[in-house]
């Protein structure tokens, strides 16, 4: 199986994580297990999961035994219950051990971030809200992370710093006036140009100056609602900040477009997954 993310250097992400866990070399298993000992193994999951990252975690048994048989039960992004199997594989059992952390871990945290992430995309369905991530990611595993969250159904928000403009209240401080932070964009030539709203009283004056896109942050659903109204469809509406499961519904009530959600990936637990190997 080819595994490809734009973005994403697979085999150099797979040797330096094994770089970092094995160092020069696994000391407990070049000292209890034979060379010549097979193990077959199955990863299951231990709790109701979304599923995100096995041909990953596969790729890191594959790097230290590439004769290693291996079966993907699950595909990814499926909802599967407790004891669902994910994964087969048989191989050199030096091997296989030498790579279970990492491949676990792997699985386990973006597993963790679909899950959630697909709680909170049920929780507005219906709606005609979409869900959208943010750029709070573990530094490093920016990719990863939002793979999991479209695996988990929500869209990708801004990859990065320059796929579009997002000024928020530290830009307006600087360039004087929201007004006039968001010519200077526009006058920069750039395409999408988000700009952070906390009062209705900002709202006139970005769409004037030309925002594209106005983030509502950190507003009630009765305030998004009129905000929502103001704006009336002249651009996208995003609601943002203090997003939970518990209040999401409520605000994608409120017709906005998008909500974002960070905790996404800065908070997402990582999802119980288990690999039990048994001598061949």
């Amino acid at each position: 199986m080819t595994f490809f993310l734009a973005g994403f250097d697979l085999d150099a992400f797979v040797a330096a994580t094994l770089a970092e866990d094995v160092g020069s070399g696994d000391v407990t298993s070049a000292a209890v297990i034979p060379s010549d000992a097979l193990f077959s193994g199955v990863m299951a999951a231990r709790d109701p999961v979304t599923v995100a990252g096995l041909p990953i975690a596969a790729a890191f048994f594959r790097a230290l035994d590439p004769d290693v048989t291996i079966e993907i039960v699950a595909e990814e992004g499926a909802q599967v219950e407790v004891g669902a199997v994910l994964m087969r594989l048989q191989g050199r059992a030096r091997a296989l051990l030498t790579a279970e952390r990492a491949a676990l871990n792997t699985v386990q945290h973006l597993s963790g971030i679909a899950t959630m992430t697909r709680t909170y995309v049920d929780a507005i369905r219906g709606t005609g809200a979409t869900l959208l991530d943010t750029r709070k990611t573990i530094p490093g595993l920016r990719v990863l992370e939002k793979y999991a969250t479209r695996t988990g159904d929500a869209t990708n928000h801004r990859m990065g710093l320059w796929d579009a403009a997002m000024i928020k209240d530290n830009h307006v401080a600087v360039a004087g006036d929201i007004g006039e932070a968001v010519r200077r964009a526009v006058a920069a030539g750039i395409a999408r140009i988000i700009v952070e709203v906390d009062r209705a009283e900002q709202i006139e004056p970005a769409l004037a100056a030309g925002a594209t896109h106005l983030l509502l942050d950190n507003m009630d659903p009765a305030t998004l609602r009129a905000a929502v109204a103001q704006v009336a469809g002249r651009v996208p509406t995003e609601a943002s900040g203090g997003v939970r499961l518990d209040t999401i519904a409520a605000i994608a009530a409120s017709g906005v477009d998008y909500i974002s959600v960070g905790r996404l990936t800065q908070s997402a637990p990582a999802a119980d997954i288990g690999l039990d190997f048994t001598a061949v």
